[in-house]
Parts: structure tokens; C-alpha cells; sequence
């Protein structure tokens, strides 16, 4: 057992100052003015914030590794993502060979011996359905129109759980059906989707934005496109990097004052020089140039990013004078109910303990996942 006591508790109601949270095993048993039992491990939270762990959505890699060239690395990268608070995510494989994909769903189906750290929960596959006109940093090579034995074997149960396309490919509404039959979230991104397209897309199922303005056509009062309608359409949940690199701080206001944090989703896009010095690092084949602030090809276009999750949350508030309450939603509350996860995203009696102690200035001073301490800021 493990206690926690002394602790501001972010719970989905409200914030319970000074208070205290038993868990057992793998779930939380319970929480509030609870008394310690004799056989539980300690831990004083005095000044500190008790969130539920982060579940980031998009991530390519990090620490060095890129799961596209490799998916075999995930789990390596699993291990460090507790130090910045995350306790659960989509490992993210770009557009590339069918081959990686099946690879990747390998890769998850086997978790290593004694593993403690973030929970690689399923794939996001971003691509290869794509526009090639928006194609960012995805090879053209692979890119491929939406076709349903493309997508054979891709599930929820088989590892596969978000999906990213651009809904005005031929079949592409086809192809959104099909994947949602198998319980997969589909998105729309990288895309040349006008308004109407869009409209459609979200009518056939699709639920998602991938980073919202990143890959798609900007917003034109005359021509509203795909973003109008991911901001407007209250059945849309949008992704966004809040690196103040992809999406300008303004920008991210006015996404805030148009979406609220119910519909808001913070991811990093993070790339293999996550937590890494500037050099040059793969991104599904591909060289990025990376500085102190961005990672980018030769010709200047963006991939990905070196954003950490905490720190995303810790731009938001300060783009958007949100509470602290509402930004941790958007990495925690909102990808849950997005992935239909019933047990995470929330402390709650019966829910996974994946939780985050942060400080008062939002630094992660410790990560449980599964119960287990996984991070400790020493």
C-alpha cells in the first residue's frame, strides 16, 4: 500500500486541500481526511499538488530514439517520460512502410520484464493516409490514398487506437467508418479539407484534430476550411502544441476562448531529440536539425517538436491565464474521455493510480504509474 498525505488533490469535482490518498496495488481505494494503515509506505506531500497522471497522444520518440526507424525503442522511452509527468501514451509512428506498423503493434504486445514507467497504451498512426500537399515531415514515398485492406489487422484490440487522415481523400469516409467499427479514434490532420469536407468527416465519426493549424489550410473569413470547423463543431476535440513554436501564444488564446478546456487536448509531437542537446536526429528517415527551441528538415519546415508535457501545460497557463485545474485536464481528463479510458485520467476510488505530484510552480517532484513510484525528483 501507499499513502499519500498532505497533498492539494485535483480531483474531476473539485480541489481537496491537505488531504490524503490510499492506494492499493494497481488503484486508488480511496481518498480525502483517511487515516494511514500501519502496513502502508509513507509519502508527506506538504506543498504539493496531487494531479492525475498525463497521457500524451502524439509522440514520436525521445531520449534519442525515433519509433518510426525503430518501434522496438518504445519501451526504452517509456521509462523516462515519468520524469516529466507522463504516466501513459500513444507512441506515435509516422507515414512509412505497412511493415513498421505491424512491428510497432509487436513491439506493444510484449511489455519487458519489470517494467516501470509510462504505459505505451496503443499506436497512433499518423499517416499514411495523408495529403501530400501537406505532407510536413512525412515521406511522400509512402504516403497512400485510404484503401480498407490497407487497414486490415488495424484495431483497438491489435494496438491500434488513434488514427490520422485527411478526410478529402477519395474513400477516405469509408475508411473513417471502417476504423471506428474496430474501435479506433479517428482524426483529421495533415489535410486539405475545406469546411465542408471537414463537416462531413465529423458526421462520419471522426472525433479528433491533429494539431490544430499545424498541416492544414489557414483560417480565411471567406474560406473557413478544416480549422473553422474543428473550433466551432462542439463534437471536435482538438490536439495542439503549446510550444509557442507551432501555434503563436495569441493563437493559443484564441483557441482557448473558443474551445474551453473541455475540447482541448495538449500533446508534444515530440521527436528523438526530446531531452536531448542540438544536433541533427531522425524523424521516420528523415534528418531534423534541432536547436535550443525547434526541430526542423533542411528546408525549414517543423518536425516535430522537443516540447515536454509539463512544460506544455505550464505554457498554457501562461498563454491563456487558464487555472492551473483546467490546464492539467487537458493532458489528463480529456484524452481519457477522447480514448473512452474509464479508469484514468482522474484520482478517483477504483481508478489506475498513474499520479503526478507537482509544485506549486507546476515542477514534477514525483510520478506514480500503476502504483508504483516511477520518478522521484531527488
Amino acid at each position: 500500500m501507499l499513502y499519500i498525505h498532505r497533498a492539494d488533490i485535483l480531483t474531476p469535482r473539485e480541489r481537496l486541500a491537505n488531504s490524503a490518498l490510499l492506494i492499493d496495488g494497481e488503484r486508488i481505494v480511496a481518498l480525502g481526511d483517511i487515516p494511514c494503515p500501519a502496513e502502508a509506505h509513507t509519502i508527506d506531500a506538504t506543498g504539493l499538488i496531487l494531479a492525475p497522471g498525463f497521457i500524451d497522444l502524439q509522440l514520436n520518440g525521445g531520449f534519442g530514439f525515433d519509433f518510426t526507424s525503430d518501434p522496438r525503442t518504445i519501451f526504452q522511452v517509456a521509462e523516462r517520460l515519468p520524469e516529466h509527468g507522463v504516466t501513459s501514451f500513444l507512441p506515435t509512428i509516422i507515414t512509412s512502410p505497412l511493415a513498421t506498423v505491424a512491428a510497432a503493434q509487436e513491439t506493444l504486445r510484449l511489455t519487458p520484464p519489470n517494467f516501470r514507467g509510462a504505459s505505451p497504451l496503443g499506436l497512433h498512426l499518423e499517416g499514411p493516409f495523408l495529403n501530400p500537399a501537406k505532407r510536413g515531415a512525412h515521406n511522400p514515398a509512402h504516403l497512400r490514398q485510404p484503401d480498407l485492406r490497407t487497414m486490415t489487422g488495424w484495431s483497438h484490440d491489435s494496438g491500434v487506437w488513434l488514427v490520422t487522415l485527411a478526410p478529402e481523400l477519395p474513400a477516405a469516409l469509408d475508411s473513417v467508418k471502417c476504423l471506428r467499427d474496430q474501435r479506433v479514434v479517428v482524426s483529421t490532420g495533415h489535410s486539405m479539407a475545406n469546411y465542408e469536407d471537414a463537416l462531413a468527416a465529423l458526421d462520419s465519426g471522426v472525433t479528433y484534430g491533429t494539431h490544430l493549424f499545424n498541416a492544414m489550410p489557414a483560417l480565411d473569413h471567406r474560406d473557413p476550411g478544416l480549422v473553422a470547423a474543428l473550433l466551432t463543431d462542439p463534437r471536435a476535440t482538438v490536439g495542439l502544441i503549446a510550444d509557442g513554436v507551432h501555434v503563436h501564444p495569441a493563437i493559443v488564446k484564441l483557441i482557448w476562448q473558443a474551445k474551453g478546456p473541455a475540447r482541448i487536448n495538449l500533446v508534444t509531437d515530440a521527436m528523438a531529440a526530446l531531452g536531448m542537446p542540438p544536433g541533427q536526429y531522425t524523424l521516420g528517415g528523415f534528418t531534423a536539425i534541432v536547436d535550443q527551441i525547434s526541430a526542423r528538415l533542411a528546408d525549414g519546415r517543423l518536425a516535430g517538436s522537443i516540447l515536454h508535457l509539463d512544460q506544455a501545460v505550464r505554457n498554457l497557463i501562461a498563454f491563456t491565464g487558464c487555472s492551473i485545474a483546467e490546464a492539467v485536464a487537458t493532458v489528463t481528463s480529456v484524452p481519457a474521455r477522447l480514448l473512452g479510458l474509464a479508469d484514468r485520467g482522474q484520482i478517483a476510488p477504483g481508478f489506475i493510480a498513474d499520479l503526478v505530484l507537482l509544485t506549486a510552480e507546476l515542477r514534477v517532484k514525483m510520478t506514480i504509474t500503476k502504483g508504483q513510484i516511477s520518478h522521484e525528483l531527488r
